[in-house]
């Protein structure tokens, strides 16, 4: 007979991968922390605890984190504050909760993992033009091959898109995930990291065994042919081309719209937006480096009617290509599915975990309906466990670069590397 020790029990255990994730809508920090620990009460210990809450609870930030250890132990705390937060409550049934109270508590064992976690000042960034390692150094960690990156960065900073390209060249196997969270009135910040709230950027980077596989569903859909860019000052075009044909942004606009459905014009009084191209340079099968081309969603901002310019939330170039986008739910469902279904089919096992950054202009203002991007995940996937969070921009790859969006819903799947 072999012999058993009952250490050898609790080891096993300790073993095996496990997401445990809860949520409350209570109106007070001390009765949702008391629904969700009471319903993680079967975790003795975790990799890492992921922690979303509402704006409501702006004024309490500073007691969730000691609440939720008093009750719950993790060797990392991550999370942010959202303006609508999305989980998984005791029926499975994963719900996204807009304009009410709400908190989500996620709780990861995952052996075989690397975790480690960062908070950043980001009021002084290190040089882009600087060696990478100043980067490194100034995160705290060497690069990892082909790791996962969650990030969460306070609405209050400053240089967002120069921090995000800094971790790219930092880190440039690691897949980066996150958002911009919610604004609110209280004096401290919006994020969590280990021991408390914090201003700047906080994130964990993991490695090992383990992988978040990244999908990114824009909410919008192409009108009109692209156009070039032939006058810009900054943020406002003043000329665009097609088919050797220049003329205002105004006047490209208004040719697009004659050709639209009445369906479609309705919905350029409310929901019009551009496509900015971006360009990012990646490797091909054959080892060949080629440009691969994608177009970001971003706010029209203004219109000067005596000129017919137009003025875009995004720096612009000459020679840069754009296309205007209508937000439509139709499409954004559309894209979504064909997205994880192509998860789906490559992966041989069913994620453990799903993370959702969704834009604050999806969820029922873009579906009609509640719970549209979870609902969408589980005709695809069955269900499985989902928690997240509505924020004021979703951090997420293009091709091979991290971009912010707009409008967009970006997954992390988490899966075991097999």
């Amino acid at each position: 007979m072999v012999t058993f020790s009952p250490a050898d029990w609790f080891r096993g255990r300790s073993l095996q991968p496990s997401c445990l994730t809860a949520m409350s809508c209570k109106p007070s920090m001390e009765g949702a922390v008391s629904d969700v620990t009471k319903e993680l009460s079967g975790n003795r210990k975790a990799n890492l605890g992921i922690v979303f809450v509402s704006t409501h609870f702006a004024s309490d930030l500073p007691r969730l984190l000691p609440l939720l250890k008093s009750s719950l132990t993790a060797d990392h705390w991550l999370g942010c504050v959202g303006g609508g937060i999305i989980g998984t409550p005791s029926d499975g049934i994963a719900s996204e909760i807009e304009r009410k109270p709400a908190l989500t508590v996620t709780m990861l064992n995952l052996p075989g993992a690397v975790i480690r976690t960062f908070s950043l000042d980001t009021r002084n960034l290190p040089d882009l033009d600087g060696p990478a390692n100043q980067w490194q150094d100034w995160i705290g960690f060497q690069p990892q091959n082909n790791s996962s990156m969650l990030l969460f960065i306070d609405p209050t900073s400053q240089k967002i898109n120069d921090l995000i390209s800094g971790l790219d060249y930092a880190y440039p196997t690691s897949t980066i995930l996150g958002g911009i969270a919610a604004p609110h009135n209280a004096l401290h910040g919006s994020l969590f990291c280990n021991d408390g709230v914090t201003l700047g950027a906080v994130g964990c980077e993991i490695s090992g065994q383990w992988t978040f596989e990244v999908v990114v569903a824009k909410g919008c859909k192409p009108i009109g042919p692209i156009f070039a860019v032939e006058q810009v000052q900054k943020n406002v075009l003043f000329e665009l081309s097609h088919d050797d044909q220049r003329d205002t942004p105004v006047a490209c606009l208004q040719n697009v719209l004659a050709n639209l459905s009445e369906e479609d014009r309705e919905l350029v009084r409310n929901s019009l937006f551009l496509g900015v191209e971006r360009r990012d340079l990646v490797i091909s099968g054959s080892g060949r480096p080629q440009y691969q081309a994608s177009f970001l969603v971003r706010n029209l901002i203004g219109v000067d009617p005596t000129n017919g310019a137009v003025a875009v939330a995004e720096h612009m170039h000459i020679g840069q290509n754009v296309q205007f986008q209508l937000r439509e739910a139709n499409a954004s469902k559309q894209e979504a599915q064909q997205l994880l279904l192509a998860s789906r089919e490559r992966s041989t096992s069913k994620p453990i975990f799903g993370l959702l950054i969704a834009c604050l202009g999806r969820g029922k203002s873009l579906y009609g309906v509640v719970n549209g991007d979870v609902d969408i995940a589980r005709e695809i996937m069955g269900s499985f466990p989902i928690a997240g969070v509505f924020c004021h921009g979703e951090i997420g790859p293009v091709g091979r670069a991290t971009h912010v969006h707009a409008y967009t819903a970006c997954w992390g799947l988490l899966r075991k590397i097999t």
